[in-house]
Parts: structure tokens; C-alpha cells; sequence
């Protein structure tokens, strides 16, 4: 069994930064697909970024080049850092594993509980 735990989040102005950790229970981060999704109340799931095996990394377009995705493997911690945050960026943001590449678009087996992200204007 796998579990990922989120922290980090919470309540920042608008323009702000915050930075989200992901801690994975075993050493599949080397191995696995790694993303961050979000939810924000009355919308549907958004992926907003993916790191695979190889470190190559994938951002929604409504996020790139104001947050970034990372991961330490010797820490089993993925990252998401978010910068010039704006109101449209709340949401409970949530990551998630999966050992199929990420070039596969998989499923992602693995979900962490979620961590909130409040940006007041």
C-alpha cells in the first residue's frame, strides 16, 4: 500500500507564493509518475503539473510558469511551489502516484488526502 500525505497548504494574498510537499510512504517516486491535481468548489479536477521518472515535467496551462513541480527521491517528497498566486488558484490541491508512465495519461492509483490553498484578492 502506498500513501502520500500533502502539507503545506493555506491563506495568502494575491501575488503571493506558497509551497506544497508530498510525502510518499515507500521509494516509488523514483519509479513512478508524479502530479499534483486541484479542485476548486463547483469545478471539476484540474491536473496542473507532472513529473515523470526521467524528470521531465508537464504544467496545465493555467498554471505555467508560475508554479513548479519537483521531487526528491532520496527524500521521497514531491513538490509543488507556487508563485504570483491569484484568487482562481483556490482549491483543496492534491497529489498523486502512478508506476505507468506519464506519457500513458494513467489513471493515478494513488491519491493524498489534500491540503487547501486560500488566495483572497
Amino acid at each position: 500500500q502506498v500513501h502520500l500525505a500533502e502539507s503545506g497548504g493555506g491563506s495568502v494574498q494575491a501575488g503571493g507564493s506558497l509551497g506544497l510537499s508530498c510525502l510518499v510512504s515507500r521509494s516509488i517516486l523514483s519509479t513512478s509518475c508524479m502530479a499534483w491535481f486541484r479542485r476548486a468548489r463547483g469545478k471539476e479536477r484540474e491536473k496542473v503539473a507532472t513529473v515523470d521518472s526521467g524528470g521531465v515535467t508537464t504544467y496545465s496551462e493555467s498554471v505555467k510558469g508560475r508554479f513548479t513541480i519537483s521531487r526528491d527521491n532520496a527524500k521521497n517528497t514531491l513538490y509543488l511551489h507556487l508563485n504570483s498566486l491569484k484568487p482562481d488558484d483556490t482549491a483543496m490541491y492534491y497529489c498523486a502516484a502512478d508506476t505507468y508512465s506519464c506519457d500513458l495519461n494513467p489513471a493515478f492509483a494513488y491519491w493524498g488526502q489534500g491540503t487547501q490553498v486560500t488566495v483572497s484578492s
